[in-house]
């Protein structure tokens, strides 16, 4: 396993170590994501923690403290992300949660509170164990990647693992059962509203298939790539990633559909394709008012003839605001 946290490599103020963590149930539908990410040389942490429940509503928490607690604790708020051992961490909050029967309206919650359907409580107790080995994404990258790549971060580790624990929002409560989940680790610099645009997709078929293709797409069309194939227990790198197509509604931030070629270490080819579901777009602002957009989103995969992939489905799309 990776260390846990590092020390700051750049005096950059955007220099960031974060934390993401994504787990769906197929038997509760319902499926969450959440990121813990600090910036140090800015005193600025950063959280969110989203649930898709299974009526099409989604529960949202989103925070900012000083990020004082790092890099003893990776705690944001009232969102911790604790590692207990090589492989096995526990992710847990408690605290409001506000309900958006549109997910969409979430990028205008603070201008317009009224999109909002309405607030509960919430608290999330979820322990995660991992089944592949972890996966670090710059050992295999070439250096066009790396060098396109700079402003997502220097190094970027991913694992798989089984989640099990309990969900309450609300009402309503959810036995989650050795679901398949992904925990994400990065640190470098990290500047939302400079970067262009990503994709990052984190697919499950089942135990023995899975992955991870992502990408930052610059506007002349050149990718630079990384991630991994996971197959009957191998770590398999992804070398080459084309984009065939990647469609957006009008205004050219929400995402329609995504089909790629994958070319992996071994040679194998594959074509992935890949469409969102319920879309929360979380805004970040620049310092001039540039904007940015990621948008989080559980959705359906194919990869060559075989269906029923799920997983995570997020880009980073510079727009107009909402």
């Amino acid at each position: 396993m990776e260390p846990v946290t590092h020390k700051p490599t750049s005096d950059n103020p955007e220099w960031n170590e974060s934390y993401y963590f994504v787990f769906f149930d197929k038997t509760n539908r319902v499926g969450g994501m959440s990121r813990v990410g600090f910036k140090p040389n800015k005193k600025d942490g950063m959280t969110f923690f989203f649930l898709f429940l299974p009526e099409g509503s989604v529960g949202a928490y989103h925070a900012n403290d000083d990020a004082s607690r790092y890099p003893e604790s990776l705690k944001v708020d009232n969102v911790q992300h604790l590692c207990l051992e090589d492989g096995k961490w526990h992710y847990t909050f408690e605290g409001p949660m506000l309900i958006f029967n549109n997910p969409e309206d979430f990028a205008q919650v603070k201008e317009t509170p009224e999109v909002i359907s309405d607030l509960v409580g919430a608290k999330i107790d979820l322990h995660y164990e991992a089944i592949n080995e972890t996966y670090e994404y710059s050992e295999h990258m070439t250096k066009e990647s790396l060098e396109i790549g700079k402003k997502t971060g220097d190094v970027h580790w991913e694992q798989i693992g089984k989640v099990s624990g309990t969900v309450k929002v609300g009402e309503q409560e959810f036995d989650i059962n050795e679901c398949i989940g992904q925990r994400d680790h990065t640190h470098g610099i990290r500047d939302w509203t400079g970067i262009g645009n990503w994709f990052y997709f984190v697919v499950w078929f089942d135990e023995n298939l899975a992955l991870n293709p992502a990408a930052v797409v610059l506007d002349d069309g050149r990718i630079g790539s990384g991630g991994f194939i996971y197959k009957d227990g191998e770590n398999i790198p992804l070398n080459e990633i084309r984009m065939l197509d990647h469609s957006y509604r009008e205004g050219n931030v929400f995402p329609i559909s995504t089909k790629l070629e994958l070319i992996d270490a071994k040679g194998q080819k594959y074509i992935l394709k890949a469409s969102p579901g319920s879309i929360i777009p979380v805004p970040f602002r620049g310092n001039n008012g540039e904007i940015s957009f990621l948008i989080q989103s559980f959705g359906s995969f194919q990869l060559d003839d075989r269906d029923g992939g799920y997983g995570s489905y997020e880009v980073l799309r510079k727009g107009q605001e909402a």
